[in-house]
């Protein structure tokens, strides 16, 4: 239990540190990993694999996101050329 609080803290102490925008997919993925590694009796080791995949699940979330938003844009533009 120690091992979980511990990781829980220091994820969002080492998280303080870091941009918003790159901490997000970090904090919430070294949680969920400090509590499936204290299962396995590898807290430490989880958090960090946690923090890891959440950070590149976020990254590629908001890439996903912001090709959507281009391709919307592109398409509302050229609408916007017929019109005129």
């Amino acid at each position: 239990m120690r091992i979980l609080l511990f990781c829980a803290v220091a994820s969002v102490v080492g998280g303080a540190q870091i941009a918003p925008a790159q901490a997000i997919g970090c904090i919430s993925g070294g949680v969920a990993g400090a509590a499936a590694g204290h299962l396995a009796h590898h807290g430490i080791l989880g958090a960090v694999g946690g923090c890891i995949a959440g950070h590149e699940l976020h990254k590629r979330q908001q890439r996903q996101a912001d090709q959507r938003r281009s391709e919307t844009d592109r398409h509302q533009d050229s609408r916007d050329q017929d019109y005129r």
